[in-house]
């Protein structure tokens, strides 16, 4: 049986194809899945977020504070640290307070926080 040169190179290129397909499909599908075991890794630090979110006034400390104490506190999680948590914890109740301080936009805005 012979067979036509054409023949072999259109089959690679064929499989080449399909291969490359695959590749992109599998890197789209664990590209999702380390997104979605980054949320898990952070949510107690948002679930204690939220809890202090409660007692936010006008003034409220900036989102990096915010994001600041999350990492703090999945860090002290993470090293199984009570002192940790709690530290954080201590430390952004206090930019808390500072922030429900200020009366009005400007000296709130002023002092870093933000105006809600």
């Amino acid at each position: 049986m012979k067979t036509k040169k054409g023949d072999m190179s259109i089959n690679v290129i064929i499989v080449a194809a399909i291969a490359l397909i695959i590749l992109v499909v599998l890197v789209v599908i664990f590209t999702g899945r380390i997104g979605v075991f980054n949320q898990g890794v952070s949510k107690e630090g948002n679930a204690q977020l939220v809890k202090m979110q409660i007692t936010y006034g006008d003034c409220r400390p900036s989102t990096s504070t915010q994001s600041a104490f999350t990492t703090a506190y999945d860090a002290a999680m993470a090293s199984k640290s009570q002192d940790g948590q709690n530290k954080a914890i201590s430390e952004f109740e206090s930019q808390i307070s500072s922030c429900k301080s200020n009366t009005d936009k400007s000296t709130c805005e002023g002092s870093g926080c933000k105006w809600a």
